[in-house]
């Protein structure tokens, strides 16, 4: 069950709600969102029924939800959600493109990497400063130094900066520098980091699994949401499969499949999906035409040198195709391409 609260609503009806769940035997969950604030109750549902909770101070709904993914379902969320950083928006209206380099190496690379990004059509920054790999020996990112340089490169381009964060210990660092926090593929089920990135206050970009299945997916964004964050992005990145001629298989279904499910936006990873430089434009198209909310590129000025994932990263001619595309294919599709809407709120 979950209370919606209205538009309207002070802290204290919040407050209120909270003491009469807890009062009867129950937990409440607080999630807040741009535009609503909705709270999870976890108890006895008849024992709720008595509070008569649809007619306290503030409360805008209560609904009974079915699936197990309460907060991100769209049985209580019917409408789907734009999700805003550093004044870009992402959702249902726009294509919102993401790109950068795969991972930070020194600040003339993330630079160039930024201004591709922006010729690509892109109105966010990617880059990974740290970076969980398959080998214990391969590059493990620049830490720290890397945030630094996504933070300088960010002051200089005005590209909001979405990196990875790999452990609960580093959360309040990365916030530190970035507009967005992402959460890999190897960490989606690490359940202690979502909810320290559900705590944390910065939107979230989620991952799927190679693994994992929707519903899991979905069971993921959930554990960030009950810690008090809707701002949530899902990204389909490609699933581990028999098929050895791409990285990963891009399961395109799982797009409109999720944004039936949740009210979160969906985009998609054509580079780390394919896994080879000529796919990352066709399944970007792929991407688009069926329905995505915008997606996350590899660049590199220097591919061949690139410390991580340069079979994948674009290079100018690619570039020059990527921005074609974003330039029709979201008119074609009933949207806009993605541009900051607000002032880049930085830190």
């Amino acid at each position: 069950m979950v209370v919606v609260m209205a538009p309207e609503a002070t802290q204290a009806d919040v407050d209120t709600i909270v003491d009469l769940v807890q009062t009867a035997g129950g937990e409440a969950f607080v999630s807040r969102g741009v535009a609503r604030t909705i709270i999870g109750l976890v108890g006895d549902v008849d024992q709720f029924g008595t509070l008569n909770l649809r007619s306290r101070a503030g409360v805008g709904d209560v609904v009974r939800i079915s699936v197990p993914y309460k907060l991100v379902s769209r049985e209580h969320h019917p409408s789907r959600s734009v999700i805003t950083v550093g004044g870009v928006p992402i959702g249902p209206d726009t294509v919102t493109v993401i790109a950068g380099p795969c991972t930070v190496e020194t600040p003339e690379q993330t630079l160039a990497s930024a201004l591709m990004a922006k010729a690509a059509g892109a109105s966010m920054l990617r880059g990974g400063a740290f970076k969980p790999r398959t080998s214990p020996y391969a590059f493990q990112g620049l830490g720290e130094a890397g945030l630094r340089i996504l933070a300088e490169v960010r002051a200089e381009t005005g590209l909001p900066v979405v990196t990875e964060v790999i452990d609960p210990a580093s959360v309040d660092l990365v916030c530190s520098y970035a507009d967005m926090l992402q959460v890999g593929t190897r960490s989606m089920q690490n359940f202690t980091l979502l909810q320290a990135v559900g705590s944390a206050g910065k939107p979230v970009l989620l991952k799927r699994g190679m693994n994992a299945t929707i519903e899991e997916w979905l069971m993921a964004a959930e554990y960030i949401a009950q810690r008090g964050n809707l701002d949530i992005v899902l990204c389909e990145r490609g699933i581990r499969t028999f098929e050895t001629a791409t990285r990963n298989t891009l399961d395109i279904s799982a797009v409109p499949v999720a944004q039936r499910l949740s009210h979160l936006p969906v985009i998609v990873d054509p580079s780390h999906s394919g896994g080879r430089r000529d796919l990352v434009v066709p399944l970007s198209r792929a991407a688009i035409a069926v329905g995505a909310d915008g997606i996350i590129v590899d660049v590199h000025p220097e591919p061949a040198a690139a410390l991580c994932d340069g079979d994948q990263a674009l290079v100018d001619a690619d570039i020059r195709e990527l921005a074609a595309v974003m330039a029709t294919m979201p008119q074609l599709m009933g949207r806009t391409l993605s541009r900051a809407t607000d002032p880049l709120t930085v830190g």
